[in-house]
């Protein structure tokens, strides 16, 4: 079965890579993640920074939240409907 980290600890992890506080395999060796992983999650770090600072990135984000808060209203009121319908079906005796 594979581990799964957080993006947390992902980050933390990253940062100490970045830092050079530790070398690779002294950082594998404290966190139990082989050296292979590290040297992915740190140049995926690297390659999204530039990112981090783009306008587009910073809207594109805020967009998402829009819209997960819209279908979370939408399923809300889907639910509330069928409620109703079953509620409607039942006084209509059928």
């Amino acid at each position: 079965m594979r581990k799964q980290y957080s993006p947390t600890f992902k980050a933390k992890v990253v940062l100490e890579l970045l830092r050079e506080d530790k070398t690779l395999n002294e950082a594998a060796t404290v966190h139990g993640v082989h050296v292979n992983q590290l040297r992915r999650w740190r140049q995926q770090a690297i390659d999204e920074i530039p990112t981090i600072f783009s306008r587009e990135q910073q809207v594109s984000q805020a967009e998402v939240k829009e819209k997960e808060a819209q279908i979370h209203d939408l399923y809300a009121e889907i639910g509330r409907l069928t409620t109703e319908l079953t509620w409607l079906k039942k006084k209509a005796g059928h």
